[in-house]
């Protein structure tokens, strides 16, 4: 089983959500994404172990833009 992965449009976004869910008490790593597996976005997504729904709520509530989700069987 692969990691739970929130895709953003860009390197920019991944590092300010990873700090913004931070603050927010929910862990989360930037990780890259295969080329396989990108979806037009810059490569690069946040893998959250736990609480990814409320972590992608908050991430758009910011204004970060999610391109999508791998829910761990696609990474």
């Amino acid at each position: 089983m692969g990691k739970p992965l929130i895709l953003v449009s860009s390197i920019t976004y991944a590092m300010k959500g990873r700090d913004l869910l931070g603050r927010q008490g929910i862990s989360a790593y930037l990780e890259r994404v295969p080329k396989m597996e990108r979806t037009g976005g810059c490569g690069y997504a946040l893998h959250v172990p736990h609480h990814i729904e409320e972590a992608e709520t908050i991430l758009q509530q910011a204004g970060i833009r999610v391109l999508g989700r791998m829910d761990g069987e696609e990474a």
